[in-house]
């Protein structure tokens, strides 16, 4: 036992790779942020099936122009307005003035 294994002694001493990480707010993914990502996903699905196939999930759901299909819609614009200024505050995060 008088040597050993100069690999394992070295890579205890090297830091845990996600140790050196930061959780600024940029990165980190609230509630909100889930929602709006998904609200986009819906709509993405939604417009390329309207795209591919002429199919208007949303409408053969909840009915075409229905209260409900309008919110959906508008859910689904917001979210994407939302995320717009979530990808400005990850930008300003990332490249600092």
């Amino acid at each position: 036992m008088a040597t050993m294994n100069p690999h394992i002694t070295e890579r205890r001493h090297i830091p845990d790779r996600r140790a050196g990480v930061m959780h600024t707010s940029a990165q980190r993914m609230h509630a909100l942020d889930w929602i709006a990502m998904v609200l986009m996903i819906i709509g993405g699905i939604n417009w390329g099936l309207v795209g591919m196939m002429n199919i208007d999930l949303v409408a053969t759901i909840f009915g075409e122009m229905t209260t409900a299909s309008r919110v959906i819609y508008a859910l689904v614009g917001l979210s994407a307005l939302y995320s717009i200024y979530t990808l400005s505050k990850m930008a300003g995060d990332r490249y600092p003035h």
